[in-house]
């Protein structure tokens, strides 16, 4: 059977199949809903079921709490219904903007940037051209329907190669082949873009960047896409990492500080070892930003990495520097750890 979604405050509407996720149908539709990792973990999709009765796939509580689940608020990637729904959601002007399709790619080269991070380069077939958002995502299509996620690190290719960071978990289906047995010249399929993790660009005001680990991706290909657009908006960069060595492009960032008078860049380490010799910022990343910019009311921040410090920064800058809720823009990376919690 078909039912019907109708958005609030917009007045969209969309059809949805009754095994089709709400999300799914969406996107089907060109709807743009918020999401990130569309298997119930991440918690971008987040709205309120105001209308309507939906079921639960699994999730992470950690993502949609009972709590919230009893007042009426829906993960929409995990969500199914069995009837027609009113929704209340935030859409993302211009997520629909670029197809998503499937396609072929080459590796061209597999760069180790640190110990447990690589850097991917794909090319895309000569006929082929991959439009996105600085920030969006790719699925890396695997054996027996499995995906893979992974931000794209650069401005839209453009027909251009596709560079992903990889960060090896050991016993990743995926990053054990990336870090073991692929190689040069190697066929991957993809489907992208996707994702509404991107600039708002109908927006003056500074831009706070925050990431951990290969957090540092999708900012990346957003700070070179408002290099690219001459962007006048005040940047500030915090990257956070256990040691060192995992502000894999550092020297890139300390260009970028140099050669741009809008952009501020600020590393921080939390485990840093008497051999790293590190004498810059140290602690949770998020916490040199309060320290830095006491009043974010005027801010927008984008923030990307590891799921407990997108939650914590999320909680932190609402509640003690003013942030409105609305101007946090996040993408938490999940894993297949995170998934089984």
């Amino acid at each position: 059977m078909t039912f019907q979604v109708t958005v609030q405050p917009s007045g969209h509407q969309f059809s949805c199949e009754a095994d089709e996720t709400v999300l799914a149908a969406a996107i089907r539709a060109g709807v743009g809903l918020p999401y990130g990792c569309k298997n119930g973990a991440c918690g971008s999709c987040k709205g309120k079921v105001v209308a309507g009765k939906v079921e639960h796939k699994a999730h992470q509580q950690r993502a949609l709490t009972p709590e919230e689940e009893a007042a009426g608020l829906s993960l929409f990637c995990c969500a199914t219904t069995n009837a027609d729904l009113v929704i209340e959601a935030r859409e993302v002007a211009g997520s629909s903007d670029y197809p998503i399709k499937k396609m072929p790619s080459r590796v061209t080269t597999i760069e180790k940037v640190a110990p447990d991070v690589v850097v991917l380069t794909l090319q895309l077939p000569a006929s082929e051209r991959l439009h996105y958002r600085a920030g969006q995502y790719i699925e890396i299509l695997l054996r027996d329907n499995k995906r893979r996620s992974y931000s794209m690190a650069g401005a839209s290719a453009d027909g251009g190669p596709v560079s992903l960071h990889i960060r090896h978990l050991p016993g990743g289906l995926f990053t054990d082949q990336v870090f073991g047995t692929l190689k040069e010249r190697d066929i991957l399929r993809f489907e992208g873009p996707m994702g509404t993790f991107f600039l708002r660009e109908d927006s003056d005001k500074p831009v706070v960047l925050l990431a951990s680990g290969t957090g540092f991706a999708p900012l990346k290909a957003i700070v070179e896409h408002m290099i690219s657009e001459k962007s006048p908006r005040p940047i500030t960069l915090y990257w956070g990492g256990r040691r060192p060595q995992d502000l894999y492009m550092d020297a890139l960032c300390r260009q970028w500080a140099a050669d741009l008078p809008q952009f501020t860049y600020v590393p921080v380490v939390s485990e840093a070892l008497p051999e790293d010799a590190w004498s810059g910022r140290t602690g949770f990343v998020h916490q040199a930003v309060i320290a830095d910019l006491p009043d974010l009311s005027g801010h927008q921040v984008y923030a990307c990495g590891a799921p407990v410090m997108v939650d914590s920064a999320h909680r932190d800058f609402v509640q003690l520097c003013q942030l409105p809720s609305d101007e946090f823009y996040a993408d938490a990376f999940t894993t297949e750890a995170d998934l089984a919690k």
